[in-house]
């Protein structure tokens, strides 16, 4: 797993692709700090690593970042870890501006 805090290549993403699931990475991403966790085989270990760092719970949203796919259809709001009663009640990330921040920040930080 890899803290992502600046811009890495498309390439690289690739690559830690083909490590696990091939033309996906799962992530984790904190929209307060704009950082994330890529790599790891369940959402819930990189959302530890970044718990562990001092991000809070309630910035955190585990996605899949698709390598192949271009824009805003490579990332796909799919997690367990979102399921919060009080925040969220769905695998997926309903609240339309948490959405946006969260493609800001992979555009920020993958090379598209």
């Amino acid at each position: 797993m890899k803290l992502i805090d600046k811009k890495i290549s498309k390439q690289e993403l690739a690559d830690i692709a083909k490590e696990r699931f091939g033309d996906l990475v799962k992530a984790v991403v904190d929209i307060e700090l704009k950082i994330m966790v890529i790599g790891g085989e369940l959402h819930a270990d990189e959302e530890a690593i970044l718990l562990e760092q001092g991000s809070n719970q309630e910035n955190l949203w585990g996605i899949n970042i698709y390598v192949d796919k271009i824009g805003n259809e490579r990332v796909e709001f799919d997690s367990m870890i979102n399921i919060r009663p009080r925040q969220n009640r769905s695998r997926d990330v309903l609240d339309p501006i948490i959405r946006e921040k969260i493609i800001v920040i992979v555009n920020n930080l993958v090379e598209i």
